[in-house]
């Protein structure tokens, strides 16, 4: 595979790479990093790509080892998970306000969670991945994803709850 069939290739998903790798380093220079650094392990073995199933699932699979091993070692130790994603284009300044208030308390509940569900939680609700596609590339069964997803939604639930004080009478 010449660089530009190469580039064609990993496009698709280029994107998704970048914020795994953003929702698990935080800092968008460590993402860019990282992101580079799984570009460069795929071109690398170029010559074996056309033989994995699911180039993308690979791919998340690099991408989530390395991030896992930057936040190992002590140049990662003072990031935190950050998502701003969100954004209502005709809500007011106060419903914005509220919005915002309520990602900083979501981001800081997801990064409370355990890594495996932390990852779950991205993969699923923020990349839309199918379950068999995060079984593919956590190396686990479907019915542990599913149980962890919701072990995960509802932990950052009851925060919600108790921190917002929603639906308690």
């Amino acid at each position: 595979m010449n660089q530009i069939e190469f580039v064609n290739t990993i496009k698709p998903f280029k994107d998704k790479v970048f914020r795994l790798a953003k929702r698990l380093l935080v800092s968008t220079e460590e993402a860019e990093d990282a992101t580079q650094e799984v570009l460069v392990k795929l071109w690398n073995k170029n010559d074996v790509l056309e033989k994995f199933g699911s180039l993308e699932a690979y791919a998340m699979t690099i991408t989530k080892n390395y991030c896992l091993d930057q936040l190992k070692s002590k140049r990662a130790s003072n990031l935190q998970i950050v998502h701003n994603n969100y954004a209502e284009k005709d809500a007011g300044l106060q419903q914005k306000v509220e919005d915002n208030d309520s990602w900083h308390w979501v981001e800081r509940w997801i990064n409370d969670l355990p890594e495996q569900q932390k990852l779950i939680i991205q993969m699923r609700d923020i990349e839309q991945y199918e379950f068999a596609e995060i079984a593919e590339i956590l190396d686990m069964n479907e019915t542990a994803i599913r149980v962890a997803l919701s072990r995960a939604r509802k932990t950052i639930r009851e925060k919600m709850t108790n921190t917002h004080n929603y639906g308690i009478g």
